[in-house]
């Protein structure tokens, strides 16, 4: 809305109340039917989404992604690089283990669906962190579907289930926020790494249930993804299909 006012355009937010993709596929096509030049998408469900999406590009619309793309070609994607942080991620977990003496054991993860590449392409980077570094066992992932009590039900089960456990990841807000909650109502030391930030999550940080999250940067995709989105109706360049919005780390320690 920021830039919105700086540019004097029409903008119009609108989005499901949960995650939805029907209602998103509503939303998009009645946005379509109501004579939008452009959209700003973030992708419910890249597959379920797409053809809508396909059909609003086939009237001219201009599609812009920001946080998670679709499985049609936008003009541009501004996002967080998922792999690259999922193995940030992955470091800041060897990091906070190495500084607690932890030379071994298990490490879980909570994922969320298994058709959000978002969170795959995080889950797949923070694989590969701990593979490459050799020393910890990856356990299968839990996938939640979003469900917050789920998350840290799978959690625990973790920390139920396998006595050697040293590690939790939580790939978004609501499995973090069930990843904190697990390890705040047991007593074994468990390290918890996680995406996004709430109060609740903060809270989790200054308390040492987590040690560290990757932090996003939602003002700057929808910031820059306007004036990309003005930029392509005014028919100039946008540059690359793909800008990475970045991250920063929020820890209970410092590098």
């Amino acid at each position: 809305s920021t830039m919105a006012k700086l540019l004097g355009i029409t903008y119009i937010w609108d989005a499901p109340q949960k995650r939805n993709a029907d209602e998103q596929i509503d939303i998009i096509s009645n946005a379509v039917k109501n004579g939008a030049d452009a959209l700003m998408i973030a992708a419910t469900d890249p597959v379920k989404v797409s053809g809508v999406i396909e059909d609003a590009i086939a009237r001219g619309v201009k599609i812009i992604y920001v946080d998670s793309p679709a499985n049609v070609e936008g003009i541009v994607t501004l996002a967080t690089d998922n792999y690259s942080a999922g193995i940030t991620a992955g470091e800041s977990m060897i990091h906070q283990l190495e500084s607690e003496g932890i030379k071994n054991g298990s490490i879980g993860i909570i994922g969320s669906f298994l058709e959000s590449r978002t969170t795959t392409e995080r889950e797949r980077g923070f694989r590969d962190a701990l593979e490459n570094d050799g020393r910890f066992k990856l356990l299968e992932t839990k996938y939640s579907g979003q469900d917050r009590v789920l998350a840290q039900t799978m959690a625990l089960s973790y920390i139920i289930e396998y006595p050697d456990l040293v590690g939790i990841f939580g790939v978004d807000e609501i499995t973090t926020v069930g990843v904190g909650n697990a390890i705040k109502n047991n007593p074994k030391n468990i390290v918890g790494i996680g995406f996004d930030i709430t109060e609740t999550i903060q809270k989790f940080i200054d308390d040492g249930n987590l040690k560290a999250v990757m932090v996003q940067s939602p003002f700057t995709m929808g910031y820059l993804g306007l004036s990309q989105t003005i930029a392509a109706l005014n028919g100039y360049d946008t540059g690359s299909p793909f800008i990475n919005t970045g991250i920063t780390i929020r820890t209970t320690y410092s590098y």
